[in-house]
């Protein structure tokens, strides 16, 4: 028996003018982004549909627009009658999957989101933390580099294992400078620097996760109605209370993507829905596994095209 898993992307994968068709055919997509608006008190969406770039690249913007239009792509798919056997997000995007799980609300989880977003820019200087994507290592390489690398230059971490052959390290400066000149000795084809504005996913994150917890703790959690694979333990997850806790946890962890998505093929998933902006999700995937099917719903025309 075939099985559905609607996955949802993180941060990277936003773009102006992103949601916008949906946003002006589909009164329920509409509705949604409308009340983002609403929730955080300002025009979210102007910053969404018109830019300009730099102020959507913003982590505290970032965040809640890529929420936001997940969401709303969601609500415009329900009308296909696709129904998910689990549901997955990336960073970020773990958050538009408890949404439709049913296990935050869309209001709650945009606010939320907006003060993630304002605490992992707050929790390290700038200038003081760093992001690099590594090309072409095996994980325990790269593991035990950053071990070596964190003892003289500072502290560096896997911070994204996203496919074979791409993960992502996140620390100090120093530390992920560290990694960059030293990647071939993990085996490392090309190691490069990513823009973002802090160290994610990585134990400098912790300050952020602290204050995070403490608006998680105020935050309406409930069961979730379909198995969530955690980022953190690449396991399902339906009970409200280790969702509060492992969405706390996440800020410092690393996103166990590629163990994320095994998990779902090893319980029968085979054709993965991804909703919101861009493909990045879908190319992931493929990495892990060719023979799996992918709909990519990013866009009205890619909604037309779902038939399953």
């Amino acid at each position: 028996m075939s099985k559905i898993a609607f996955v949802f992307p993180g941060q990277g994968a936003q773009a102006v003018g992103m949601g916008k068709d949906v946003y002006e055919a589909v009164d329920a997509s509409r509705a949604i982004i409308d009340a983002a608006d609403q929730a955080l008190g300002f025009a979210l969406s102007d910053i969404i549909f018109n830019g300009p770039e730099e102020k959507l690249k913003q982590t505290a913007n970032t965040q809640p627009a890529l929420l936001a239009v997940s969401i709303a792509l969601l609500e415009a798919l329900k009308d296909h009658g696709l129904k998910p056997d689990f549901v997955a997000g990336h960073s970020l995007g773990e958050y538009s999957a408890l949404v439709a799980a049913g296990s935050l609300s869309f209001e709650d989880a945009v606010r939320t989101v907006r003060a993630r977003g304002e605490f992992m820019e707050q929790a390290v200087p700038s200038g003081q933390g760093a992001m690099a994507a590594v090309l072409g290592a095996e994980r325990e390489a790269l593991a035990a580099l950053c071990a070596s690398v964190s003892a003289e230059a500072g502290a560096v971490e896997l911070a994204n294992v996203n496919c074979p052959g791409q993960i992502v390290v996140s620390g100090t400066a120093a530390g992920v400078q560290g990694v960059v000149e030293r990647g071939k000795e993990a085996g490392a084809k090309r190691v490069i620097p990513l823009e973002v504005s802090g160290p994610f996913h990585s134990s400098l994150m912790k300050p952020a996760a602290e204050k995070l917890a403490e608006v998680l703790a105020s935050v309406q959690v409930s069961d979730a109605a379909v198995p969530v694979i955690a980022n953190v333990t690449a396991k399902p997850v339906t009970s409200a209370e280790e969702i509060r806790s492992l969405l706390a946890e996440q800020v410092y962890s690393p996103v166990q993507w590629e163990d994320s998505v095994k998990y779902l093929i090893e319980q029968g998933v085979d054709t993965f829905v991804e909703i919101g902006s861009g493909t990045v999700l879908a190319g992931l995937i493929k990495k892990i596994d060719k023979s799996v099917n992918i709909i990519s719903v990013n866009s009205l025309e890619a909604l037309k095209a779902v038939a399953l």
